[in-house]
């Protein structure tokens, strides 16, 4: 059992280094709302059970789960996947207009993957550590999602 300071420095800790990729990992698969009040309560869960969370070896990944379970009982409403800019009229946009809604429409795990690869940046290694699946699954994930945006969006390679 750790003392409360020490286990408020390493919560601390943990939480600066994780926050914004949680809160990115769920709002790319739940939309702004959602993922955001996901992430928050994940962490909070995360505090309240840190003795045995910390432990782990994948905690990130555990309160990514945890936030996950936390957005899908929010509810069925599906919002816009991610923060992406709703284009003006007389504006050239920076993304396919069509995209959100497109984004939308994909599998949970589609959609994140393909958010966080693609919209994020991040690697194959990152995405699989925190989804807690291999770096094949996530890469089929990709190829189905990318698959499925191209056959909405009309794109042709």
């Amino acid at each position: 059992m750790l003392s409360d300071e020490t286990k408020a420095d390493s919560f601390t800790e943990f939480v600066t280094a994780t926050e914004p990729r949680l809160r990115r990992a769920l709002t790319a698969g739940y939309g702004p709302e959602r993922g955001r009040e996901a992430a928050a309560e994940a962490l909070a869960y995360g505090w309240e059970h840190w003795d045995r969370i910390r432990d782990m070896d994948n905690p990130a990944g555990y309160l990514y789960a945890v936030g996950r379970d936390r957005a899908r009982r929010m509810g069925r409403r599906r919002e816009r996947v991610a923060d992406l800019p709703t284009v003006g009229a007389g504006r050239e946009p920076w993304i396919e207009p069509a995209l959100p809604d497109a984004l939308t429409r994909l599998p949970e795990q589609q959609r994140t993957v393909v958010a966080l690869l693609h919209g994020y940046q991040w690697s194959l290694s990152e995405v699989a550590e925190l989804l807690g699946v291999s770096k094949g699954t996530v890469q089929t994930h990709a190829n189905r999602g990318l698959e499925r945006l191209r056959r909405r969006l009309g794109v042709e390679l």
